[in-house]
């Protein structure tokens, strides 16, 4: 409870936290950036790690000249291509492992299913719709290991959608982050960003539950 508590507040309060830390970092900031981007995709055991707000954070500090915009773009890409390319070797490596046992430690079935459903439904693709959709990103590659995906396939998909992800929400972030209106309800701003994202994962647990039903 007190893990959530902190996480919560740590969201929130995204921004300053952020400013926090080139405070106490200074161009190590990138480093830790970086760090957090691998995990939250490379790992599957940290799907709850910020992803598209710590990018829509990131390009707001840019925009105030706080952190340098192409270096942001760099780093991050290569952190979210790298982590995903680490994700699908945990998943061909331990993916037959743990459908023998159906358990691994921190990793719940019903997140491997929702990613399931994403596979049926856009296929292959689902390595680059799956970018943003939270919880769901951090499992495609996982699940497409499990699957044995050609790896030079996957690694086109990757490509492109670690490039169109960290773009699109550190762009948006540059953008708009610095409107007087955004800065004055960044944490309200952020919260949206989250939901709006898990809304893909709410409707296919729906649209699954509600065919488990009818059958």
């Amino acid at each position: 409870m007190e893990l959530i508590k902190q996480l919560l507040e740590f969201l929130l309060r995204f921004d300053r936290h952020l400013s926090e830390m080139l405070d106490w970092a200074g161009p190590w900031t990138y480093v830790v950036l970086f760090a957090i981007v691998f995990c939250e995709t490379g790992l599957v055991v940290t799907p709850f790690l910020p992803g598209d707000s710590l990018l829509f954070a990131a390009g707001a500090l840019a925009a105030k000249g706080e952190l340098l915009l192409v270096v942001l773009f760099v780093s991050l890409i290569v952190a979210a291509i790298l982590g995903d390319a680490v994700n699908y070797l945990i998943g061909a490596k331990f993916g037959e492992r743990f459908l023998a046992t159906q358990r691994l430690p921190w990793i719940r079935k019903e997140h491997l299913d929702q990613t399931h459903a994403f596979f049926e439904r856009y296929g292959n693709k689902t390595i680059v719709m799956a970018r943003f959709v939270p919880i769901v990103r951090t499992f495609a590659p996982f699940v497409a290991g499990i699957g044995r995906m050609s790896y030079r396939q996957f690694g086109v998909y990757n490509v492109v959608g670690g490039c169109a992800w960290v773009l699109t929400c550190t762009t948006a972030g540059f953008l708009v982050g610095n409107i007087p209106w955004v800065k004055e309800n960044f944490s309200r701003v952020v919260i949206g960003i989250v939901l709006v994202s898990v809304l893909p994962i709410v409707w296919e647990a729906a649209r699954n539950r509600l065919q488990r039903s009818r059958s």
